[in-house]
């Protein structure tokens, strides 16, 4: 596993302007290259340069899903964002001082809602005050985490660092419509602190909630179809946890569009969450989508580490930011997570690393090290020199 994060650092290339210039077909060479590296743009006041955006994808080049949300991150610095159009393999984005108040995104499909957050929330939490985020989009979408992991997972485990925000499920809306809209408020904060314990025991899962949702004009027993399959399949794997579920119909006007799926959370002995979910497909029964999360879910517990496949690549950025080391148990490093901190150690001046772990299990599992570069919030500290 030692050789996931290669011993040489990235070396930094310039354009003529004094931009950094960043692959965006390395390793992922998607949408999350374009995430991790305008939100640290942002976040330092670090001019990029993107190019080669997605360019092994079937349609390279840029989506309206990612047009968003640098649009976004721009209008939070006041930055200054060239080349942002459909399909363009290169973007520049000169940054200012982020800013406070409030701010809309709107993708105008069922982009995902969750991949805005990803890229805006880790800004606005180093604003001068309190900033609102009001999102449009797809709230429980393919290929993206749901709303309900970002609520249930990510958040409790991004507040150990230090970040304070809520969000509001206003409306929810999936594929192919999505009219789902979701507002983030946070409060500034001066800084984020290091995880040193918090995520290195992986304990034994003791809880599991599920929720299980129908919308539109779904039948609400399909929702009750999902939760039973839930129940049989997390007591053969989890005998002795406790079960809590909810299966439910979304009221009228709380959801945009018909929808079937559900979230699996797992809470261990030590405090790690995992998920599972999946979203019903048509023509397919419902138990299968029960399944499908479960199997999702056996994912991430099985590899012996503290935190799901889809969780290691989003606490990156807040590792790099933090001040302190960092240690986190991880099954083997998913392609999304060697692809944030190649460009975290592009970026700055965090150091990773590898430390090799056996498990109870006799699972090979590793300590993923992080030296944070202490970020500071400007606004915060120069503040309180100036009193």
């Amino acid at each position: 596993m030692s050789d996931m994060i290669p011993k040489e650092r990235p070396v930094q290339e310039f354009d003529s302007d004094g931009r950094i210039v960043i692959d965006g077909s390395l390793l992922e060479g998607g949408g999350q290259i374009l995430r991790n590296a305008a939100a640290l743009s942002c976040i330092l006041g670090i001019p990029i340069r993107v190019v080669k955006i997605r360019a092994g994808r079937s349609k390279p080049g840029l989506r309206p899903q990612h047009m968003t949300g640098l649009n976004l991150v721009a209008r939070l610095c006041g930055g200054n964002l060239q080349h942002c159009q459909v399909g363009s393999c290169e973007i520049t984005l000169d940054p200012g001082p982020i800013q406070a108040g409030q701010f809309v995104a709107d993708t105008g499909t069922a982009g995902s809602i969750c991949l805005l957050m990803q890229v805006a929330v880790p800004c606005i939490v180093f604003a001068c005050s309190d900033c609102s985020l009001t999102l449009k989009g797809g709230t429980n979408c393919d290929m993206a985490p749901q709303i309900d992991y970002t609520t249930m997972i990510f958040k409790p485990i991004a507040e150990k660092f230090g970040m304070h925000f809520d969000i509001n499920i206003k409306r929810r809306g999936y594929y192919p419509k999505g009219g789902g809209e979701v507002v983030v408020t946070s409060q500034p904060c001066s800084g984020l602190d290091a995880l040193p314990e918090d995520l290195t025991t992986r304990g034994e899962v003791v809880r599991v909630y599920s929720r299980s949702f129908v919308a539109g004009n779904l039948p609400p027993h399909l929702a009750n179809k999902v939760s039973t399959t839930i129940a049989k399949t997390v007591k053969q794997n989890f005998p002795t946890a406790e079960l809590q579920q909810d299966s439910l119909r979304e009221p009228d006007g709380a959801a945009i569009g018909s929808g079937l799926g559900t979230m699996i959370v797992a809470e261990t002995s030590t405090g790690c969450l995992f998920g599972g979910s999946a979203l019903g497909k048509p023509r397919t029964p419902a138990e299968d989508t029960g399944k499908a999360a479960v199997g999702d879910l056996l994912d991430g517990t099985s590899t012996g580490g503290a935190v799901d496949q889809y969780l290691q690549d989003q606490l990156i950025l807040l590792m790099t930011l933090a001040k302190g080391q960092s240690r986190i148990l991880c099954g083997p490093l998913t392609l999304h997570t060697q692809t944030a901190i190649h460009i975290a150690r592009l970026l700055t001046k965090a150091e990773f690393s590898l430390e090799p772990v056996k498990s109870d299990e006799g699972k090979e599992t590793c300590m993923l090290v992080c030296e944070g570069i202490g970020h500071v919030n400007p606004h915060l500290n120069s503040a309180a020199e100036s009193s």
